[in-house]
C-alpha cells in the first residue's frame, strides 16, 4: 500500500493502523503492508499504479486528480467548507459521485480523511497580495496553482516528499498547506510566517484496484469496509486533535503564526469567489447537485 507522506505523518500512521486492523480482523487472510514517504511509488504515480494493478491498494490526495475530473477537487474549493463539521457534510454530499467517478477508472473507494484547515506559509510578512507578487509558490493540485496565479505568484508543482529540498534550494519560497505539513517538514528552518486562513480541508483517500477487490470474497470485503469506516472516523478525529497543536509547534519553533490581516483576507475571499465560480462551471450539473445537497444539510 503506497502512501506519499512520511511515516511520522498522521495519515500514514492511520493507514498503518487500518492495515493492522484488517490483518487482525481477517485472521491474517488479507495482509496489507504500508510503504510511506513515496518509497514504493511517488505521490503522483500512486493512483496510476493502483489503476493498472502494479499495486492493489494505495492512498493519494483526492484533489491531486482534479485535472482528470473537477469532482475530485470538491474539497479544495476555497471557503466552501472551512471547518471539520462542514468538511464532513461536504464529503457526505460528494462521496456517492466520487465513488461513481472512481468506479469508471477501475477503482474502489475505501475511506477518506481530511487534513487540518489550510493556511499560507511565507518567508516574509505578507499583508496583501501585492507583497506576494513574483514569489515562487509550491502547488500540489490545480486549486493551489490557481491560488498562486490569482495572487500574482509563480506556481511550481512539488510533491510533499520533495518540499524540504525545494525550500532549501529556493525552488519554492511559499506554499499553502496545513500545520501538519509545516511541522512534519520543519519548515521553520526556511520560512518565517504562517497565516491562518482556513481556506479548505483537502482529503487523502484510500482506494483499491477493482480486479483486486473483486478477487476478495464477500465476507472479507465486508471486514475491509468496516475497518475503512473506523479508519475514516479515527483519522478525522486525529486530524481535529492535532490541528491546533501543530500551530503551537510552529510558533514554538520561531514562526510567526497569526490570522491573515483584513486586507489579505478580503483579497483571498475574492479569489475564493472567482475559483468557486470556475469550479462550479467545470463540475457542471454533478457539482451543482453536490453543493446544493451540502448547503441543504
Amino acid at each position: 500500500m503506497p502512501m506519499a507522506y512520511s511515516d511520522s505523518n498522521f495519515h500514514t500512521q492511520n493507514g498503518k493502523a487500518f492495515a493492522e486492523a484488517v490483518n487482525v480482523a481477517t485472521g491474517g487472510k488479507l495482509e496489507i503492508v504500508v510503504h510511506g514517504g513515496g518509497s514504493l511509488f511517488k505521490g503522483n504515480e500512486i493512483k496510476r499504479a493502483v489503476q493498472t494493478g502494479q499495486a492493489p491498494i494505495g492512498e493519494r490526495l483526492l484533489s491531486a486528480h482534479q485535472n482528470e475530473s473537477a469532482i475530485f477537487g470538491v474539497d479544495s474549493v476555497p471557503f466552501l467548507a472551512t471547518s471539520f463539521e462542514a468538511s464532513d457534510k461536504l464529503w457526505q454530499a460528494a462521496r456517492p459521485t466520487v465513488e461513481k467517478t472512481l468506479a469508471e477508472q477501475n477503482l474502489v473507494l475505501l475511506y477518506a480523511v481530511p487534513w487540518p484547515p489550510q493556511g499560507l506559509y511565507f518567508n516574509k510578512e505578507v499583508n496583501s497580495t501585492a507583497d506576494s507578487k513574483g514569489v515562487k509558490f509550491r502547488s500540489y493540485n490545480a486549486a493551489t496553482a490557481r491560488v498562486a496565479e490569482l495572487m500574482g505568484m509563480l506556481p511550481v508543482q512539488i510533491e510533499a516528499a520533495e518540499l524540504v529540498q525545494a525550500l532549501a534550494t529556493g525552488v519554492a519560497e511559499a506554499f499553502v498547506s496545513s500545520g501538519s505539513t509545516g511541522y512534519d517538514r520543519k519548515v521553520w528552518e526556511h520560512l518565517s510566517h504562517f497565516y491562518e486562513v482556513n481556506a479548505w480541508l483537502p482529503r487523502n483517500y484510500v482506494f483499491v484496484n477493482k480486479q483486486a477487490w473483486d478477487a476478495i470474497d464477500a465476507d472479507t470485503q465486508n471486514i475491509v469496509k468496516g475497518m475503512a469506516m473506523l479508519a475514516e472516523r479515527a483519522g478525522t478525529t486525529k486530524s481535529q486533535q492535532l490541528s491546533g497543536w501543530y500551530l503551537t509547534q510552529l510558533a514554538a519553533n520561531g514562526m510567526n503564526v497569526q490570522p491573515a490581516g483584513d486586507e489579505l483576507r478580503g483579497e483571498l475571499e475574492a479569489i475564493g469567489a472567482t475559483m468557486s465560480g470556475e469550479w462550479m462551471e467545470a463540475a457542471g450539473a454533478e457539482g451543482k447537485a453536490i453543493v446544493d445537497a451540502y448547503k441543504a444539510m
